[in-house]
């Protein structure tokens, strides 16, 4: 009661605290407008990425079957992902409201640099995410950061690129192998390392890495026979949906650590 009573009286002292008006804030036309635009720019960028892989199928010496069959793998593998954002991003809506929740979470940061970045700089004026301080300043302020943390990701990758690909092409002249196996390294590395980051944390953790890496494995063996090829393409999502499955299981059973 002592708790609400502050709240209160933080709002009544100053109403731009008051939830309904951040959420107000949050929620502006021009937000709107702003992330109605950024779905626009990708959805071209897709169409146009999808024309030029057409184009450039032929040359690579990819059939139309083998191109519709790696969209549609992409499709497919990209479902179990987008549901686990969005699962967080309804979360954090009445906090960042739908419009940044849509273009920080849904499109362009990960949940665990935006909530960071978030707490951050409503720490600079004294204010806690989804607190009695967490008024309209402390929104801008965060929305700011977050924003402008996204904007140097992409410029990092814009000056980046062209260095990284000089160094691609330096590699295959003194080794064409390594431009085989490198690719392959990193993308084993940065999944395992997303994978055992998760390990300390609790059992239901271990749980749900060592379920999803048995199915996918399960399902990459089962694919290799004739009439299982489709697993290729759902193995990812089966593996995600049991993974799920297996935490919902470790979590009733109790193994989960006391909040």
């Amino acid at each position: 009661m002592i708790a609400a009573a502050s709240a209160a009286a933080a709002q009544a002292a100053d109403p731009s605290s008051d939830p309904n008006a951040v959420l107000a804030l949050a929620n502006m036309p021009v937000l709107w407008i702003c992330a109605l635009g950024v779905f626009l720019v990708i959805a071209v960028q897709s169409v146009i990425y999808m024309m030029a892989a057409r184009k450039a199928a032929p040359a690579a010496g990819l059939s139309q079957q083998e191109l519709k069959t790696t969209f549609r793998t992409g499709a497919i593998a990209a479902i179990g992902p987008s549901l686990a954002v969005v699962l967080v991003a309804v979360a954090l809506l009445a906090l960042f409201g739908t419009p940044a929740t849509l273009v920080r979470i849904g499109l362009i940061g990960s949940v665990q640099y935006e909530t960071a970045a978030a707490s951050i700089a409503a720490g600079t004026v004294g204010a806690e995410l989804g607190g009695p301080s967490y008024d309209q300043q402390a929104f801008a302020i965060m929305f700011f950061a977050m924003s402008l943390g996204g904007a140097m990701w992409m410029l990092s990758t814009l000056i980046l690129t062209p260095l990284l690909k000089k160094g691609e092409h330096r590699m295959a002249k003194v080794n064409p192998a390594l431009m085989t196996v490198v690719p392959a390294a990193v993308l084993l590395g940065a999944f395992l390392s997303l994978g055992f980051a998760e390990v300390p944390k609790s059992s239901v953790h271990v749980i749900t890495l060592a379920a999803s890496a048995l199915v996918m494995g399960v399902c990459l063996l089962l694919a290799r026979l004739p009439g299982m090829r489709w697993l290729r393409e759902w193995g990812l999502g089966i593996a995600i949906l049991l993974g799920l499955a297996a935490a919902y299981l470790a979590q009733s059973a109790g193994l989960a650590p006391a909040a």
